[in-house]
């Protein structure tokens, strides 16, 4: 292995004075040191700068001793539990760490002057090229590549003749089915004997169970016309990753495009017993190179299952007998899940690209297992308005939203302080339309889209006569929202209240037009309320009608 001499002349100062003791240094005296310094004080063994008082001078020498060798070496350090933060399904073979799930990743610490990793691709690089496992490499939190794996080694220079300490991310992009990629080394030249050492676990830990909505299908597609490819898949857009990023928490996944609970996708109605959920969930990988078990080791706080999509098709050819099938695979499973995490919340949901029927089902499912730690909640369904992802998948727009709502709820379940940023107050709110005096008009709300329809034939004889109102909004104290909306009508204007009992906490006038205006602004909210109003106030105006669309009141910070 080629050497070189630091010129570091303190640090072989340092270096030949500490190490050339009769005492070996580990981590236990490290421990020690810092106990004593922090409670009643530390033997006298540890004062090492001989000056008669054992302090943090001391410590700072310690560390150094047991890390500063004074040489700097080309060492070539495989990555395992041990000096790396596993996030999500990993599996260590023939020398090699495999990232084998949406989402795998391996996030570590690296110091030295230079470093760089030598990564394997599994037998997914033979795949057609529309199809190869894409990857991600992090340094510092910033995205340093962003590629496709197709050939059997690759080298990625992290950093180049700079004595650096950064952390490193490398991350599974695409999902399972299409392969992993190795992680065979981290090759760096450093005078460190620990030059690799794990990211910090996080508090809290999320597990996510799902379908082609969680893996991010197609979420970098230019459009729905746009087919399935890798290197439109990034789990980094996926909600799942952006809800743990979001409450900062580290997670772990088990998620297949077209795979559901008791039918895969079928455009035909026919039950697709290939790709299920239930068959994957307990092992590593679904993909050829690694069928090992998974072994359930580090618990989750909370689990969210994020299926029922692809079991639309079979379930509706015959929803008398495969209703309730659907509803006992689902219980089925919520006990396989229950097994392997015993004290987390488990949150149940679907919707992003549609199924109310399925949902029921699933309300029905999670009714009756009797577990008071299972919830379920309808996803919004994603629109149009938000842009579509390849395949009609959900866009960047939809993930994040979607994240924002499960972050929420998420706090809910384990009774955490939601911040409730992102949250659209407009979507959970009760619609209705108010009359007073002689005022007199019919009001329409859509299902599909919450449009808001008012016809008033007699508008009374002021604003408040006719007042289109959403109820029940929880705001938060000192929190900026940004309230959107467009309004289809005969020319005219309007007055836009919020107001919590008899306080008016925001107030503005907004405009109608024939072919649609904006209302966009943005304020503060000072006083809290659990149970807020905004209100359109349309009264005054005879044979007028008016359309609200996109109604959006978000937190926005």
């Amino acid at each position: 292995m080629k050497k070189r001499i630091a010129a570091l002349a303190a640090v072989c100062i340092i270096s030949v004075s500490l190490t050339g003791a009769a005492k070996a240094w580990t981590p236990d005296d490290i421990r020690t040191l810092q106990t004593g310094l922090l409670t009643t004080g530390a033997p006298g063994v540890y004062d090492l700068d001989q000056n008669g008082v054992v302090d943090v001078f001391d410590l700072g020498l310690l560390k150094r001793a047991m890390n500063e060798s004074g040489e700097v070496t080309v060492q070539s350090i495989p990555l395992t539990a041990e000096n790396a933060k596993l996030q999500s399904r990993t599996v260590e073979k023939d020398g090699v760490l495999w990232l084998v799930q949406s989402g795998s990743a391996a996030e570590f610490t690296v110091r030295g002057q230079n470093a760089a990793l030598t990564l394997k691709g599994s037998s997914g690089i033979h795949n057609k090229a529309d199809y190869r496992p894409r990857y991600a490499v992090y340094v510092d939190g910033e995205l340093l590549c962003d590629k496709i794996m197709d050939t059997e080694t690759a080298t990625v220079a992290l950093w180049d003749n700079a004595d650096r300490t950064a952390s490193v991310k490398v991350m599974l992009l695409s999902e399972a089915m299409y392969g992993g990629i190795g992680i065979q080394s981290v090759d760096v030249e450093s005078g460190t004997s620990a030059p690799v050492t794990p990211a910090a676990k996080k508090s809290l830990k999320i597990g996510f169970i799902g379908d082609s909505i969680t893996c991010a299908y197609g979420v970098e597609g230019a459009s729905q016309g746009d087919s399935f490819k890798t290197s439109t898949e990034n789990f980094s857009k996926s909600y799942a990753y952006l809800t743990a990023q979001k409450l900062g928490a580290d997670y772990t996944t088990c998620c297949y495009s077209g795979h559901g609970i008791v039918s895969g996708y079928s455009s035909d109605g026919a039950r697709n017993t290939e790709s299920l959920i239930p068959d994957c969930y307990e092992v590593s990988s679904k993909f050829a190179d690694y069928g090992s078990a998974w072994d359930f080791a580090d618990p989750c706080d909370a689990v969210v299952i994020n299926l029922g999509t692809n079991d639309i098709n079979y379930v509706a050819k015959d929803p008398e007998t495969r209703g309730p099938e659907f509803v006992e695979a689902y219980k089925a499973f919520l006990q396989t899940v229950r097994k392997h995490e015993p004290d987390a919340a488990i949150i149940c949901t679907v919707g992003t690209m549609g199924g109310d029927d399925i949902y029921t089902l699933i309300e029905q499912a999670v009714s009756e297992c009797g577990d008071a730690k299972v919830s379920c909640y309808f996803s919004k369904t994603h629109s149009m308005s938000d842009g579509l992802g390849s395949d009609w998948h959900p866009s960047e727009k939809t993930q994040q939203n979607s994240a924002y709502v499960l972050a929420d709820k998420i706090c809910q379940a384990l009774g955490l302080e939601s911040d409730g940023i992102g949250l659209n107050a407009a979507d959970t709110a009760n619609y209705d339309l108010t009359l007073e005096g002689t005022a007199n008009a019919a009001h329409y709300v859509s299902d599909f889209d919450k449009s808001f329809w008012v016809n008033t034939v007699t508008g009374g004889t002021a604003p408040t006569d006719v007042q289109a109102v959403l109820s029940g909004m929880t705001l938060k104290a000192g929190g900026t929202y940004r309230l959107t909306f467009s309004c289809t009508g005969a020319e005219s204007e309007f007055p836009v209240v919020i107001r919590s009992g008899n306080t008016t906490m925001f107030e503005s006038i907004a405009s109608a037009a024939a072919d649609g205006a904006n209302f966009d602004e943005t304020f503060t909210i000072e006083q809290a309320s659990s149970d807020a109003e905004l209100a359109f106030l349309l009264g005054g105006k005879d044979s007028y009608s008016v359309t609200l669309r996109d109604i959006s009141l978000v937190r926005i910070q």
